[in-house]
């Protein structure tokens, strides 16, 4: 298994780069922020690899982080998620924006990638509610928020959420505001105050 290539980047494409290795070209499907983050053409570069094999074909997907590869094999385990789908998801979300967004179960955030309609966000948020991985990055208020969201009584920071959300805010962007009043003020604010912080923080951005 080919898992970490080290070389010049010889040529890249919409989805793809070749990796000249001691004068080997290796073709390697990349997402866009992937494609962005690594070097330009013609510089060295270290890319993390996962070798897909199929009756066919055998491939070679390239992340310039572990985290990346991480997040691809752990969307792939959603049914109706392929290395097409996948690839569109680390391409329209960073993996600390698809961890937050999952926290939230924010489907429409998931939803914004080429190929992923409602059911397959929902499912995607649904499954892998539990199976975010241990080093992601993930604001542990916004967990703690996500606990909130689906206690059986609405709490001040759910109540501010929503509030938001019919405000016209995303969930996932009024999640993080609200986080952050709670950082600010405590956990044990009102549902005004939470609203007012929020609001605060989000004419800030």
């Amino acid at each position: 298994m080919i898992a970490k290539l080290k070389g010049r980047i010889d040529a890249t494409g919409a989805d793809w780069l070749v990796v000249d290795v001691n004068g080997v070209g290796y073709h390697v499907a990349c997402s866009s922020k992937t494609l962005a983050a690594l070097p330009a053409q013609g510089e060295f570069a270290e890319i993390h690899t996962e070798m897909l094999v199929s009756q066919d074909m055998i491939r070679l997907v390239g992340f310039a982080s572990v985290m990346e590869r991480e997040w691809f094999r752990l969307l792939q385990s959603v049914q109706g998620v392929g290395t097409k789908v996948a690839l569109a998801i680390l391409s329209t979300l960073s993996t600390s924006e698809i961890g937050n967004a999952i926290a939230l179960q924010d489907k429409a955030l998931i939803g914004r990638a080429n190929g992923v309609g409602k059911k397959l966000a929902e499912r995607i948020v649904l499954e892998l509610k539990d199976k975010v991985p241990a080093f992601a990055v993930v604001d542990a208020s916004l967990s703690k928020l996500a606990a909130e969201l689906d206690a059986p009584k609405p709490t001040a920071a759910a109540d501010a959420v929503s509030a938001l959300v019919n405000l016209g805010y995303g969930q996932m962007q009024a999640g993080a505001a609200v986080s952050a009043a709670m950082r600010q003020g405590g956990d044990d604010q009102p549902t005004e105050r939470l609203i007012r912080l929020a609001l605060k923080e989000l004419a800030t951005v």
